[in-house]
């Protein structure tokens, strides 16, 4: 397969000192001639900033839709997921660092025209295509165009996402999408500017958009790391901020950190850390919490809010008992936010492929 070629930014505008600011996030780099932005693969060529990694990627898998993670969205389905390099923030306990730490394009092993990608997905049964791995907000061309491939062949495209994107390309990047898990890192200023290089402030009208102006299904991922976003009185602020704002409705997943990248030195996250968040987040009028990366016990599981039936049983992504008939309780027949397929669960299972796209 030919090389792609980098693609012409679709986010930016001149200065009148002569430099060119980035507008697709909230860090606004601002490039003199051969810059790179923060993320690394934005890089300004004479007048205009280009995307360096379109077209390329750092490897294809199919996983279950439960890994990304998404509890409601076509639960048991199969989604094809891929990540290009580089970064907009700059997390120091970064799980994926290997690939959004990346500083040079060549890493990246796989190329894919957003054609080819929906027809990957297409050929292997997967019910969607996940911008995953690394932050799609920083190859947003990429990933909206694969997006628009997708939807054309019937494929549905899901974003896995800091949420760390300026109001003037959301817009065009989320209409794009039919889901998106965004990762709330913390719920304080000082952790995103310490540990992330960036700030909150931006997230939060990140998922505000989603739940007011858009018609995306979303979901909401807290990693939680020992002592420095696990405290009692944070998790009540983020739980209440997260009933206002965004309502009951929105599953909001807690997961278990493990040592990595530059916070090896921070011990695994107890299982009833991620317990006793769950608890708070309920005890606040969330009704689908669930507690990830972590074995044993329900808190994977989803129950009807009405009648208390239960509905999903999972265990590690692998999906047993269900009990919805479309989207609603079998039970009492409420109705369960979410996307749900008419004919039942899918039965993918919890295993993960790798994919060679030739």
């Amino acid at each position: 397969m030919a090389e792609p070629a980098d693609e012409l930014g679709r986010f930016q505008h001149a200065l009148d000192d002569g430099r060119i600011q980035c507008d697709l996030c909230p860090r606004a780099c601002r490039l003199h001639d051969g810059q790179r932005a923060f993320c690394f693969v934005r890089e300004r060529r004479g007048a205009d900033i280009y995307l360096t990694s379109y077209g390329r990627a750092s490897g294809f898998c199919v996983d279950p839709i439960e890994k990304k993670p998404l509890f409601h969205f076509y639960p048991g389905s199969s989604v094809l997921s891929f990540g290009t390099a580089g970064c907009n923030l700059g997390c120091k306990f970064c799980q994926n660092w290997d690939i959004s730490k990346a500083r040079a394009v060549e890493k990246l092993s796989a190329v894919a025209s957003p054609e080819r990608v929906a027809a990957a997905a297409v050929e292997r049964g997967c019910a969607s295509v996940a911008f995953t791995y690394n932050d799609p907000v920083i190859f947003a061309e990429y990933a909206i165009d694969s997006a628009h491939a997708c939807r054309e062949r019937g494929i549905r495209s899901v974003a896995v996402t800091a949420g760390y994107i300026t109001a003037r390309a959301r817009g065009e990047f989320f209409a794009a999408m039919d889901a998106a898990n965004v990762d709330l890192k913390a719920f304080t200023e000082g952790f995103y500017e310490k540990l992330c290089f960036a700030r909150l402030g931006p997230v939060l009208e990140t998922l505000e958009y989603l739940r007011h102006e858009t018609q995306v299904w979303f979901e909401v991922t807290t990693l939680l790391i020992p002592g420095l976003n696990d405290a009692e009185a944070e998790i009540d602020q983020l739980s209440a901020w997260f009933f206002e704002h965004l309502g009951p409705d929105v599953p909001l997943h807690f997961t278990a950190f493990h040592p990595d990248y530059r916070l090896t030195d921070v011990p695994r996250t107890p299982a009833e850390t991620c317990l006793r968040a769950r608890r708070q987040a309920l005890s606040h009028g969330l009704r689908y919490v669930y507690a990830g990366n972590i074995r044993g016990g329900d808190a994977e599981c989803s129950d009807c809010p009405s009648c208390g039936a239960r509905l999903v049983t999972r265990d590690w992504y692998q999906l047993g008992a269900y009990a919805l008939r479309g989207d609603a309780c079998a039970q009492c027949g409420t109705r369960i936010p979410g996307r749900f397929a008419s004919e039942g669960p899918g039965v993918w299972g919890r295993r993960r492929l790798r994919v060679a796209l030739s």
